[in-house]
């Protein structure tokens, strides 16, 4: 039998929690890693559990929470094994990210229902169309609003209690919606209620679950978990049109509600914070990741790193760039695409079925631009994204007709592919400016989106009654996504 010791310099090793030489990650996301490195062999007695290295003169070297422990070990070997740990590659991450997926595909079906329910209140209640909007801009404020500090509330808490609550919040808000019989009551159970728990499960949610559990693939997940918002958001508005048109408005609030009751459920048990408190790293780290020391006054966290974004250029300009963003979708397309089709003849399940392909191509369109925010200049990227939307938004009067023509399919495509395609590379470069309060200041970033969203949703609407035609407000918004491209590029580069 081989007796195995430890030196005196492990020991010392041991005590501080990580090898001296370990290299430390970059926190850029991009695909840095080597894959390829001098990685231990299978057979040095590596085990994944924690236990005792066995083996004979192999190596027996690994990290477990950040400690390096070795056996007996060649100095070659051991170099090579303390100078190029293997990155950490399993499977949880990946099912962290996809009950997040789960979660965000609930929280944007309840975030977007509120476009068809115009025309079944309008026709029960008889509430004028502006009655029903004010309840729609409440729930995108209140969606936007609730970002930062759900952020700052999932450093303090944790993700799992707060998405949970989010989900329930939303829940409540649409069961409560059934038993409406007023305009303000809208604005309360839907607008409010709603509006805040889907924001906070929303895409400040998706930042901290590619932040926490990924090292490398992280703008990739960042547009994976953005896709699955974007697949509540519209892949699911032909079902819940249907719905509504077999069983009615009160059928689909419900089904709403149930749906973000049992995600709730399934992400109190089963969703895990940080791979910290499982033991494990990142997906892609090579070393241990100690969990952030939580700040309590989470509400006092999101306005003091407000207070300092605010002062900066470059918040300024994500924010009126990305609030341009929330006003060309949620607030123009989400809200007066299926009345202003209507207007030219088009049924409104026809017009929901072509929103339902907007949603098919922003699956794909934002995953790839996640891909390419890990290896192009996200600047350029973000700037040709605005700029090509709006170069359709100003087509979009031309191509509306009461048939889907192929050129309105084809419009279609397009702005599926550019539509959310816009947040990795915006959630990329609030990473690069703004460090460790990256996820709040994406929050407020997201605030100003909702914004964007709710101002576009009132006054195209107010364009409608003034104009007889939404003709004006397509063309004004792809002015202003020509302005936002103009923000993107002035975004500075960090000094060297």
């Amino acid at each position: 039998m081989t007796s195995h010791t430890t030196s005196d310099s492990t020991a010392d090793t041991t005590s501080s929690g990580a090898p001296d030489s370990a290299p430390t990650s970059n926190g850029t996301g991009n695909d840095t890693g080597d894959d390829t490195g001098d990685d231990i062999s299978n057979d040095t007695g590596c085990a994944a559990d924690g236990h005792g290295v066995t083996g004979g003169s192999t190596t027996g070297e690994r990290a477990t929470s950040g400690h390096l422990r070795t056996a007996s070990t060649p100095t070659g070997a051991r170099t090579r094994a303390r100078t190029h740990p293997r990155p950490e590659r399993h499977i949880l991450p990946w099912l962290i990210a996809a009950l997040a997926a789960l979660a965000l595909i609930t929280a944007g079906a309840a975030g977007t229902l509120a476009g068809l329910l115009v025309g079944p209140l309008h026709r029960e209640f008889g509430w004028s169309r502006s009655m029903i909007g004010a309840g729609s801009l409440v729930s995108l404020v209140m969606y936007g609003a609730s970002a930062p500090f759900a952020a700052a509330l999932m450093d303090r808490f944790g993700m799992r209690r707060v998405v949970s609550g989010a989900l329930g919040l939303a829940g409540t808000g649409a069961a409560l919606t059934a038993t409406m019989a007023a305009p303000w009551q809208f604005a309360l159970y839907w607008g409010l209620l709603v509006g805040l728990g889907s924001g906070a499960a929303a895409l400040a949610f998706a930042a901290a679950v590619a932040e926490r559990w990924f090292v490398r693939r992280r703008g990739l997940v960042t547009g994976i978990l953005t896709a699955a918002g974007v697949v509540g958001q519209f892949v699911f508005l032909p079902v819940l049109a249907g719905v509504i048109g077999a069983y009615g408005w009160r059928a689909a609030v419900l089904a709403v509600a149930v749906a973000a009751f049992g995600t709730g459920a399934l992400v109190l048990l089963f969703l895990r914070d940080h791979p910290a408190d499982v033991g494990q790293r990142p997906y892609g780290a090579t070393e241990f990741v100690p969990r952030r020391a939580p700040e309590p006054g989470a509400a006092r966290r999101a306005v003091r790193v407000l207070g300092g974004a605010v002062r900066s250029g470059p918040f300024w300009l994500l924010a009126g760039s990305f609030a341009v963003c929330g006003a060309s979708t949620n607030g123009v397309m989400w809200n007066h695409f299926a009345p202003a089709a209507h207007d030219h003849g088009m049924p409104v399940t026809l017009a929901a079925s072509l929103l339902s392909l907007v949603g098919i191509f922003n699956v794909a369109g934002t995953v790839a631009s996640g891909w390419l925010s890990d290896r192009l200049d996200v600047r350029r990227l973000l700037a040709s994204y605005y700029a090509l939307r709006g170069l359709s938004l100003f087509a979009l009067p031309l191509l509306l007709s009461a048939t889907a023509r192929p050129q309105l399919l084809a419009f279609m495509v397009v702005f599926g592919l550019l539509d959310v395609a816009t947040v990795p590379p915006t959630i990329a470069l609030c990473r690069e400016r703004f460090g460790a309060d990256a996820t709040v200041v994406f929050g407020w970033v997201g605030a100003a989106h909702q914004l964007g969203a709710g101002l576009l949703a009132l006054l195209g609407g107010a364009a409608r009654d003034v104009f007889g035609s939404y003709d004006p407000m397509w063309v004004a918004t792809g002015a202003l996504c020509a302005a936002a491209a103009i923000l993107a590029l002035a975004v500075p580069r960090p000094r060297a």
